[in-house]
């Protein structure tokens, strides 16, 4: 290997880990936010989450178009445009004057983050050998539990010292930083051997894609609103069903329908990637409440509180990334995915009287679960397909993940209406946060337990798809 290939390679790395950090780290550290958030615009708990819901709901419905794109035009440039557009829209959410603006720019900041997800992954796949394919997609998802760990910590201390806004210009000033290193160290990608065609695009596939996904995604977190909310479910269900037949029949289709058709291990890890997100991305937003609300903490201290979860995961990464290079990354999945639904459940018997160590082990079971799941099960996906698909692949691994927290996020919402009503967090009562709470952790669990079944189905090791 040249000299030059391996910059190529670090740069590569460190691109990949600071993409991985700023985009978990947004979210965690957003989540001690959003009390003051629904208080300050005087909106109520279920409406606040949408905070959450409407950058990840943006970032589903868009990564696997810009995945497809960048795999035509080239990753580089999607992966550069992507941190410009997050860096942006998060420095501008510091000056939103109302919740409407704020939720309109936290959708931009989705697009952003899609453009993000869907190359970070693919790019960093595409520089080394198979056999050192575990042990950097480690490093990448150990950044971003570093980014889930020190989220609430900082998020926490800003928030608490200067406001909601400060989260957000952190952000902004963090992504500029990466921005210009993407621009400065990014080696440059060979050009395409073959013209572009039209019919390459999928232009029809793209839209159906995008409408699909943002009607089913919007219609299942409204639902407790009203019948809009069936309706939409509705809609984009029947859009699903077009979309996949337009891609079975395009030249070039967004989405190999192929790959879950004719791999079923490939099938099943994207399955157990959106059932682990579905179950456990609700942890931080509806821990981070409970603590502020039915515990009475700030959110300085609850921040310090939910590190222990990430952290486990920072630590234990890599090593599972690694392991899964010698070991069935399946196995090591599923018994990841049995840790955290143990966890969910642990949670399920949260009290407004609970001591502090009982809600710190839970995180510390959830976390080592995490740990071991999501590292080999990526390392798994990857294995499932050529590096040729490797963008596609790693968007619609993106969107596993954002549809899982998407649906998380709808579920805290469909919980809240229920058992907070038209109260905000500020006038809940501690008893009706904890109500919540449990209610909510007892589903994740159910999910999660679903979960271990589709892990487990899989069999054999990784599949040797890359060419």
């Amino acid at each position: 290997m040249t000299q030059t290939q391996q910059k190529g390679q670090k740069a590569t790395i460190f691109v990949s880990v600071l993409t991985s950090y700023i985009t978990t780290f947004t979210s965690s550290a957003l989540n001690l936010s959003v009390p003051d958030i629904g208080t300050q615009f005087h909106i109520s708990a279920a409406l606040t989450g949408w905070i959450v819901t409407g950058y990840i709901l943006s970032s589903s419905a868009f990564s696997v178009p810009f995945g497809r794109l960048a795999d035509l035009a080239g990753r580089k440039r999607i992966l550069i445009g992507g941190i410009g557009i997050f860096a942006l829209s998060s420095f501008a959410c510091c000056f939103a004057g109302s919740f409407g603006v704020l939720l309109a720019l936290r959708i931009l900041q989705g697009l952003g983050a899609a453009m993000i997800f869907s190359t970070n992954i693919a790019m960093l796949v595409g520089a080394f050998p198979p056999e050192r394919q575990g042990g950097v997609l480690g490093l990448s998802t150990a950044s971003t539990y570093i980014g889930l760990s020190s989220g609430p910590v900082i998020g926490g201390i800003l928030n608490h010292q200067a406001g909601w806004h400060s989260v957000f210009l952190a952000t902004a000033l963090l992504s500029g930083v990466v921005f210009f290193a993407a621009v400065k160290l990014l080696p440059e990608e060979k050009k395409q051997e073959r013209e572009i065609k039209p019919q390459d695009r999928d232009v029809k596939g793209n839209c159906l894609y995008v409408l699909t996904l943002g009607l089913l995604l919007y219609g299942f977190s409204s639902v407790s609103q009203g019948i809009h909310g069936w309706i939409c479910a509705g809609a984009g269900l029947a859009l699903l069903w077009a979309f996949i037949r337009h891609e079975q029949q395009a030249p070039s289709p967004v989405v190999q329908v192929r790959f879950f058709r004719e791999n079923p291990a490939y099938f099943l890890s994207n399955l157990a990637a959106l059932l682990n997100y579905a179950a456990t991305f609700a942890i931080s937003y509806v821990l981070s409440v409970y603590l502020q609300v039915a515990q009475g903490f700030d959110s300085q201290t609850a921040g310090l509180i939910l590190i222990c979860q990430p952290t486990v995961m920072a630590v234990l990464s890599p090593y599972a990334g690694r392991l899964s290079d010698r070991v069935s990354p399946f196995l090591l999945a599923s018994i990841g995915m049995g840790l955290s639904a143990a966890g969910l459940l642990w949670f399920s018997f949260l009290e407004v009287e609970t001591p502090l160590w009982f809600v710190i082990t839970g995180l510390l079971i959830v976390g080592t679960g995490f740990g071991f799941f999501s590292s080999p099960n990526t390392n798994a996906i990857m294995s499932c397909v050529s590096r040729e698909d490797s963008g596609v692949a790693s968007s619609l691994l993106a969107t596993m993940r954002t549809v899982g927290q998407t649906s998380s996020m709808a579920l805290v919402t469909l919980v809240s209406s229920l058992c907070l009503g038209r109260h905000t967090f500020e006038t809940a009562s501690a008893g009706e946060m904890a109500l919540m709470a449990h209610d909510t952790f007892l589903v994740c669990a159910v999910i999660c337990g679903a979960g271990i079944l589709v892990s487990a189905g899989r069999r054999g090791k990784k599949e040797a798809g890359r060419k």
